[in-house]
């Protein structure tokens, strides 16, 4: 099937922001979305699905592209933040190791299950035709999916897609302007306070993203409010989801509120960021060295340097602030200048023994904020 013929179906129905991670079976959708659409090259897939969870929380209609043994890196955003979200993803993932057909013995086993993968994350599926006419019909119904919430994927076997040309590709170099490291004591407040300073700077343009656990459920008890999204699972996704949101939705200004264990888990998604840069993006670390969530067990991030990281990723800026004043000061100062921005504070281990969780569900949250965003939340 013409690759390109087959491109231009999913541009008429909408389908523009494409993300992923590359696989041969899947190059020449790749290097059409390159050539001919907006095209984030994503880390692993896993932060590819989470990119395309905000941008479709934003307003886009966006795909997902991998191999299938990427699909077990999705599995945890496909399972934890698509599912109870209810946000959809127009998904293709390659068939490497076909049963009957050679191919390399690290795909030997993932070939035969990738199709049953899908059936126990209740993902809708089907083969992908290499017929034209047959294809514009799965898309169609595909897109019927989308409407109403449901993930759908198609699983592409070997030279289903015809060649298709990648074009001369920009490479742009991001360099970080700014860069302040520790140079003082650090205040250690507890993340309710840090949480309280950042809430209170929040206005009708902004949008708070918080990272899965206790960051989320302080958030909800400082203040629950329209424009906040609390993750749930998916952990270290939540910096992804809010390029996705980031890209769609310009004219907001998107705060994500990372935890240390959360950003370990998924720290690649800091050279996404840093590449694709959306200006208005800030991305507050809160580090309390430590699973708050799960019984305060350590982890290892008294032996990274987040700022040289983020830095060296392409954060146009990346500051160390060493208390409360230092981060709403920091904080105002990026909502004049913009820019992406990594805010790293350190916190103490204290949360409260009583705390609750958000009573409104996931996906009234999504919808909740999709009406801020006034995105149409159409479907069932």
């Amino acid at each position: 099937m013409s690759t390109s013929d087959f491109g231009e179906e999913l541009k008429k129905l909408g389908f523009t922001l494409f993300t992923g991670v590359p696989c041969s079976f899947l190059k020449s959708l790749i290097n059409y979305a390159i050539n001919e659409c907006e095209y984030v090259a994503a880390a692993n897939e896993g932060d590819a699905v989470a990119i395309a969870a905000g941008a479709y929380v934003g307003g886009r209609k966006p795909v997902v592209l991998m191999q299938n043994s990427g699909l077990t890196n999705a599995v945890s955003p496909l399972t934890s933040l698509n599912y109870p979200f209810r946000i959809p993803t127009l998904g293709f993932v390659s068939l490497r190791g076909e049963p009957g057909i050679p191919d390399e013995p690290q795909h030997q086993l993932m070939g035969p299950i990738t199709t049953k993968m899908l059936d126990l994350m209740q993902v809708e599926w089907q083969y992908l035709s290499d017929d034209l006419e047959e294809a514009r019909r799965q898309l169609a119904e595909a897109d019927r999916h989308i409407a109403n919430h449901r993930t759908f994927f198609f699983v592409v076997k070997r030279g289903t897609l015809g060649p298709q040309d990648l074009g001369p590709q920009s490479s742009f170099v991001r360099v970080n302007q700014l860069k302040k490291k520790s140079s003082g004591k650090n205040q250690m407040p507890a993340r309710r306070e840090a949480l309280s300073v950042i809430n209170a700077l929040k206005d009708r343009h902004t949008v708070q993203l918080a990272t899965t656990g206790v960051t989320g459920r302080e958030l909800y008890e400082v203040e629950d409010s329209s424009n906040n999204f609390y993750m749930v699972g998916s952990m270290g996704c939540v910096s992804s989801f809010g390029l996705g949101l980031s890209l769609a939705q310009t004219g907001k200004d998107v705060i994500v509120i990372d935890g240390d264990g959360s950003l370990l888990m998924r720290m690649g998604s800091l050279a996404t960021n840093g590449y694709y840069n959306p200006s208005n993006m800030l991305h507050i670390l809160l580090d309390n060295n430590a699973h708050d969530s799960t019984g305060g067990q350590s982890t290892v991030s008294h032996n990274v340097d987040f700022i040289e990281i983020a830095a060296s990723c392409g954060y146009t800026k990346a500051l160390h602030v060493h208390n409360l004043d230092e981060l709403a000061a920091a904080m105002t100062e990026w909502k004049k200048t913009k820019g992406l921005t990594f805010l790293y504070m350190k916190i103490s281990k204290s949360s409260s023994a009583d705390l609750g969780r958000p009573r409104i569900k996931p996906y009234e949250v999504k919808e909740r904020l999709q009406r801020f965003l006034n995105i149409p939340t159409t479907g069932k």
